[in-house]
């Protein structure tokens, strides 16, 4: 399957949530799901063109600034010098690329969170952080809340929690205001690539002692 073909999607990202990133201003873990969605979904991806040929056109009727005069000879010995692009990693398995970016072409590490539940953390700055779960199924992640806003986006398998049912290419956009238990679904493991801006707010005090030292 290529990374155009996920055409069930039904949970998708918000206009607002495009239009940063687009604009370049969404913090790099948030932008990696995005990047990872728009690959999958043909409606998004359709969303964040529009935004970008809008810039486009905003940056066409913007009136000319007068620049340096050592700008342009500084600029064109630039182009003179020899670049190296480096290589964008293909899809592998449910992976797609951005994901196969962000894991450096490498399968996924990952280490143990607890019943049966397993990450990797792939980005982790003082803006936030992004990791891949592997969730079994049938099993539940811990009742919580957010002090910030999560991006969860289904690669594998399904799961489901208060707000409905999220399969493979549903993005889940979660703030402050939710509180819920993801269960996932009877069969194949749940893989998600998982994004936050701030700790999550357990609800149990066993989730809470190991918060710290799983980053989440």
């Amino acid at each position: 399957m290529s990374e155009h073909e996920m055409t069930d999607v039904k949970h998708h990202l918000t206009d607002p949530i495009i239009a940063a990133y687009a604009a370049g201003t969404l913090p790099e873990h948030l932008a990696l799901v995005v990047a990872t969605h728009v690959s999958l979904c043909d409606s998004c991806r359709a969303a964040l063109e529009a935004h970008e040929a809008m810039g486009g056109a905003v940056l066409d009727q913007t009136e000319a600034v007068a620049l340096d005069d050592d700008l342009l000879p500084a600029t064109l010995a630039q182009l003179d010098q020899p670049r190296t692009e480096a290589p964008v990693p293909a899809r592998q398995g449910i992976f797609p690329g951005p994901v196969m970016a962000a894991l450096k072409g490498h399968p996924p590490r990952w280490k143990a969170a607890g019943m049966g539940v397993k990450q990797q953390i792939l980005c982790a700055t003082p803006e936030g952080t992004v990791r891949l779960l592997y969730i079994p199924g049938g099993v539940a992640v811990p009742d919580h809340g957010h002090k910030g806003l999560e991006l969860t986006l289904v690669l594998q398998g399904s799961f489901s929690d208060e707000t409905g049912h999220f399969g493979p290419g549903d993005v889940e956009i979660a703030d402050d205001t939710l509180e819920h238990t993801p269960i996932a679904d009877p069969g194949p493991a749940c893989i998600c690539l998982a994004a936050t801006d701030a700790p999550l707010r357990f609800n149990s005090w066993v989730p809470r002692l190991a918060q710290r030292f799983l980053k989440i």
